[in-house]
């Protein structure tokens, strides 16, 4: 079974409008406790993110109106964020979003190449925010009952007599193929299972079929 962010997502759009003002976002941050918001216009639809990050150049950039020729983007960027007093100001733009039907997994490696902990779940019609989802969010599918989790392996699995054994996630894989590739490729397609932290195989092939490679001297 392939969850889908629609599965684990919170239904509460955490959002500000672009003319909160500084002390209007660190109350919603407070309210939700959450490190960052999304940033929408008035169509809610999310044009940027203002996160603690954001919020903290205020206080380690003291001196915000002194801009130097040597700056580079990013520093000049940071500046102009320090002296910001509106959410408009303060937002790291464009928003990074995702959508319902997006896979869990695929939404965890948007959240983990960006480096965000929270992104907005957007109408992939409307485009309008829908809801938020948390990296503890994604982190639920490793939560999910066993008996659920290996019924979703042996649907990976071909016919054979299999053993498969769920114990806090990690799954413990037993039985005969023919081709050592046929074991490797059935450990990476139980791995692929959505809730599984890992896999232990104790299957038993016939023949070899992988070519070892020595490293080179």
């Amino acid at each position: 079974m392939t969850i889908h962010v629609r599965d684990v997502m919170g239904r509460v759009a955490i959002a500000v409008l672009e003319d909160a003002s500084f002390s209007d976002i660190i109350g919603a941050m407070k309210r939700y406790a959450v490190g960052a918001v999304t940033v929408i216009d008035a169509d809610r639809r999310p044009v940027g993110v203002v996160s603690e990050d954001d919020l903290l150049l205020k206080e380690i950039d003291p001196v915000r109106h002194s801009v130097s020729i040597f700056e580079g983007p990013r520093q000049r960027l940071e500046h102009q964020k320090a002296a910001g007093v509106r959410a408009r100001q303060l937002m790291t733009s464009p928003a990074v979003t995702v959508t319902p039907g997006m896979t869990v997994r695929d939404a965890a490696r948007v959240m983990h190449d960006r480096r965000i902990k929270q992104v907005p779940v957007i109408d992939p019609v409307t485009g309008r925010i829908a809801g938020t989802l948390h990296q503890r969010d994604v982190l639920r599918v490793f939560t999910r009952p066993a008996a659920e989790v290996e019924a979703d392996v042996r649907a990976r699995l071909p016919e054979g007599d299999f053993t498969v054994r769920v114990e806090q996630g990690v799954v413990t894989l037993g039985g005969r193929v023919r081709w050592t590739s046929e074991a490797v490729a059935l450990v990476a397609a139980v791995r692929a299972v959505e809730g599984v932290v890992d896999v232990v195989s104790e299957l038993e092939h016939d023949k070899g079929d992988l070519m070892v490679v020595p490293p080179l001297m």
